[in-house]
């Protein structure tokens, strides 16, 4: 019996087709807000198109009870919320069960973000999202979409091979519940390694829908602060030679050059399922400046880099 048609080789795209797969990618791309500042989200209306998807963080040493809050205040306002479960910040299954039961009532979110927190010593019997996925709350409380974290140039304090074998593990169970799993990328600075590492993923046959995480627009000082912080690997080499000049730490950066690559490349219509910005440089300035690349208020050129965004805040 012959075996199913290969799908045909995708070509480059012009510059027309470039810039509209560029404000298509923007036009759907999540952003994220913290916990803490829940009175920032009443502004997001005239920042942030309704119907977004707006990821909550759990930071360490963050209360549950805040992302619950927040998370909320989001649905009122007309957004998606995702919150941020951090596995390790819970004591235990009372407290994560609390956690869920109370996000399913007041904020009804359509999908969570399930990871393991960046605590070394949990507070509880969670050290991973596998753990978390693992007590079948989400499921029980009707939420069955869940993003899981993915890292093209690999994690800071894990091993290549154990990072993979929890991936493995986390897509084995999703398999046998009714979890839809989709994964959601650190950010790092340069289209090749999230080009491979999808690669990677789908000779490995996991088909997960991946949303790729940039750094949105913000000073390099702010962004080799958080790439620090985060372990992003060589493609902090992206953000310039010259870092040492006090001129050009204070420059406003954002992620044009890389968003064009992946743009641009072959595998993006089939492999990319969408954006995710960390907004380092705050959300207002990312939400404006992604809003005006989805209104394609931006010029590029043939052979370039990246392009002009038309954008104020």
């Amino acid at each position: 019996m012959p075996g199913a048609a290969a799908s045909p080789p995708l070509s480059a795209p012009g510059l027309e087709e470039l810039r509209g797969r560029i404000a298509a990618l923007a036009a759907g791309a999540s952003l994220e807000t913290a916990a803490r500042r829940p009175a920032d989200i009443d502004a997001y209306r005239d920042q942030i198109d309704a119907g977004r998807d707006v990821y909550v963080n759990h930071l360490p040493g963050e209360s549950y009870h805040e992302v619950i809050a927040a998370a909320a205040r989001l649905a009122r306002a007309g957004f998606n919320p995702v919150p941020h479960l951090g596995a390790r910040n819970f004591t235990g299954f009372t407290q994560l069960r609390d956690c869920i039961e109370r996000l399913a009532g007041e904020a009804a979110p359509r999908q969570v973000l399930a990871i393991a927190g960046d605590v070394a010593k949990p507070a509880g019997p969670y050290a991973s999202s596998l753990d978390l996925l693992a007590t079948g709350l989400l499921q029980e409380n009707g939420i069955a979409r869940v993003g899981i974290a993915g890292y093209p140039e690999q994690h800071a304090r894990i091993g290549d091979g154990a990072l993979w074998a929890a991936l493995s593990a986390k897509v084995a169970l999703a398999r046998k519940s009714s979890i839809e799993l989709y994964i959601v990328t650190q950010f790092c600075f340069e289209a090749a390694p999230i080009l491979a590492w999808i690669a990677r993923l789908r000779a490995s046959g996991i088909g997960l829908p991946v949303r790729i995480g940039l750094a949105g627009p913000a000073s390099l000082r702010t962004l080799l602060v958080y790439s620090l912080r985060c372990g992003i690997g060589a493609s902090v080499r992206a953000l310039g030679a010259d870092a040492a000049s006090i001129a050009h730490l204070v420059t406003q950066t954002g992620p044009e050059p890389i968003l064009r690559a992946l743009a641009a490349a072959p595998e993006t219509e089939r492999e990319i399922a969408g954006l995710h910005f960390f907004p380092f440089g705050g959300v207002r300035r990312t939400a404006a400046w992604q809003r005006a690349i989805a209104r394609r208020r931006f010029g590029m050129e043939p052979g370039g880099a990246g392009f002009r965004v038309d954008y104020r805040i």
